[in-house]
C-alpha cells in the first residue's frame, strides 16, 4: 500500500467544523495557509478549469471584512427580520479567527463544464482544506449563509460578473477540547446491486 489506510481514515473522521468563537488568539502561520490552499487546488476538477479562487484575510484585512460583513447583512436584511445577535455573529467572526478565506468560483469561460460540477469542484476544494487544516490542529468552518454568498460578496472578493461567492472559510487554533461526533452506519444509507 503506498499510504497508510488507517491514518487517512483517522485523519477523515477527526476532522470537525469548530466556529470561531471556539479559536485562541494564537496566529496561524502563513505557511500553513499556503499549504491549505495548495492541497485545496489538488481537488478534482472536470477538464482542469480548476475554479476555485481564494482572498485571504488577516490581520486588518479582518477588520475590513468584519465591516463589510455588517453592511452587508445589513443592506439584505429587511428591518424587520434584522436581529442583532445575528448581526454581532456575522461581524465577530473574522475578528476572532486568525485567518478567513473568501471562497470563490470562476466558471471556465467556454461554458464546456456545468455550474453544477464547478461548484463540486469547489466543494472537494474545501474538503481538502478542512483535511489539511485538521491534520495541523487548526478549527476550520466553512459558513456560506447570507452575506457569504452574496453578489456585493462576489464583488468584494474582487470577483467577475459571473463569478460566484461561495462563503467564508475561517482559521484558527481551537481554544475548546476537540469535538467529538458520530456517522450513521453504513448499512442504513447504502445499498448494494450485485446483479
Amino acid at each position: 500500500m503506498k499510504f497508510s489506510i488507517s491514518e487517512i481514515t483517522d485523519l477523515i473522521r477527526h476532522r470537525r467544523s469548530i466556529v470561531p468563537k471556539d479559536y485562541s488568539d494564537r496566529v496561524v502561520h502563513k505557511e500553513m495557509v499556503e499549504r491549505i490552499l495548495t492541497n485545496a487546488t489538488w481537488a478534482p476538477t472536470h477538464g482542469l478549469t480548476q475554479p476555485w479562487r481564494f482572498t485571504v484575510y488577516t490581520g486588518a484585512g479582518r477588520e475590513r471584512l468584519s465591516r463589510f460583513l455588517g453592511e452587508e447583512y445589513t443592506r439584505l436584511t429587511p428591518p424587520d427580520k434584522f436581529l442583532q445577535k445575528k448581526f454581532d455573529n456575522v461581524t465577530q467572526r473574522p475578528l476572532q479567527s486568525s485567518v478567513v478565506i473568501g471562497l470563490g468560483m470562476e466558471r471556465d469561460p467556454n461554458g464546456k463544464i456545468s455550474e453544477r460540477d464547478e461548484l463540486m469542484a469547489v466543494a472537494c476544494a474545501v474538503q481538502n482544506m478542512y483535511l489539511t487544516s485538521t491534520a495541523y490542529g487548526l478549527g476550520a468552518f466553512w459558513a456560506t449563509g447570507g452575506p457569504t454568498i452574496s453578489a456585493g460578496m462576489r464583488d468584494f472578493l474582487g470577483l467577475s460578473p459571473s463569478g460566484s461567492a461561495l462563503g467564508l472559510f475561517y482559521l484558527g487554533y481551537p481554544a475548546v477540547e476537540w469535538p467529538k461526533s458520530h456517522r450513521r452506519p453504513l448499512e442504513l444509507i447504502s445499498s448494494w446491486v450485485d446483479e
